[in-house]
């Protein structure tokens, strides 16, 4: 009994080896794999490997034997490929709503998502600026707690900090609770947000997890109907709520028709979609067409582009837009 346990161990860990200590550049013979076994307290023979490795490439791992420039196995793919691991670490490593300290303990186990050699060069590459990273330890805690919260349908509550400035010229966090009906977690802008609904209102909100602490189920209140407090009469659309609420601020979504300079096309379509309807106006500009709430985020980002974008409808836009340039001309005169 004792000697079949340790066989099933054997494959585990001769497994496990190849993953991290073979690529088509470094491979190990059957002599090398006993020595690496032994490591771990287990005893092979160079001929036993030979059956090892293919129990293992019957199961379905690629496994390769090189004959030059030298002699041995390595694992030919992985459930990760080397460019796929760098493109979740990148993405970790620009998420400014993850803490210093969990940013580098995650990119440390995407990096086992590929062999040893892979993974020290990828973890070379990353640099991981603290002052963009935000300090609120919580977050893990909270996606975790809001995730099974939407799968079950319940409410939670949460003390949502918000920064202020005092009369000492100082910078504080001001605190309070809400109690919400989660839906869907998006992130957009740099940001990671809970799209809830407050039970004093009737609409949808965005909340920054990195602004939560203390979140808590509420095990006896079921959510309320997606299709009373927005839209959406089934399933909640991330990417159609992204693109009509603009830096997340909320509001009612209205048809929009801006005219826009040919140079700023794909800034457009990156906002806005690759379907968003563009039609020539003439030989210099274009009109786009979508639908966004109208808010102070879609006067900001239409500010950005200067003379390069001018509202054609609805006139309300227009009156804001009109309203927050002459404000900034009265700044500066």
């Amino acid at each position: 009994m004792a000697g079949n346990a340790n066989q099933k161990l054997k494959l585990l860990y001769l497994a496990d080896i190849l993953k991290r200590e073979t690529n088509e550049e470094h491979v190990l013979s059957a002599i090398d794999l006993t020595k690496r076994l032994a490591d771990y307290g287990i005893s092979s023979e160079r001929k036993s490997i030979y059956s090892d490795i293919e129990i293992l490439k019957e199961y379905g791992f690629d496994i390769i034997l090189s004959r030059s420039p030298k002699y041995g196995y390595f694992l030919a793919s992985t459930d990760f490929e080397p460019h796929e691991v760098r493109l979740l670490m990148d993405a970790v490593q620009a998420a400014g709503f993850i803490s210093n300290k969990k940013t580098k303990q995650l990119i440390d186990k995407i990096s086992l998502l590929t062999n040893d050699f892979d993974s020290r060069k990828l973890k070379k590459q990353i640099y991981v600026d603290s002052r963009q990273k935000s300090s609120n330890e919580e977050v893990y805690y909270s996606i975790d707690t809001i995730n099974k919260a939407i799968c079950a349908g319940r409410q939670i509550t949460l003390t949502y900090m918000k920064r202020v400035v005092n009369d000492n010229k100082t910078v504080s966090f001001s605190e309070k609770k809400h109690t919400v009906n989660p839906y869907a977690l998006i992130w957009s802008n740099d940001h990671y947000y809970l799209i809830s609904n407050n039970i004093k209102y009737d609409n949808l909100m965005p909340l920054r997890i990195d602004r939560m602490k203390k979140v808590t189920i509420l095990e006896d209140s079921c959510i309320r109907p997606l299709k009373e407090v927005s839209e959406y009469p089934g399933a909640f659309d991330s990417a159609d709520y992204v693109s009509k609420h603009l830096n997340m601020f909320t509001g009612q979504a209205k048809p929009i028709e801006l005219i826009c300079e040919n140079d700023i096309i794909e800034q457009i379509l990156d906002k806005f979609g690759e379907r968003t309807p563009i039609y020539p106006n003439d030989e210099k500009t274009f009109v786009a067409r979508f639908s966004s709430a109208v808010n102070d985020g879609l006067v900001s980002w239409i500010l950005q582009y200067g003379d390069k974008v001018m509202v054609a409808s609805p006139k309300e836009l227009k009156m804001k837009v009109l309203e927050t340039a002459k404000s900034v001309i009265d700044k500066y005169e």
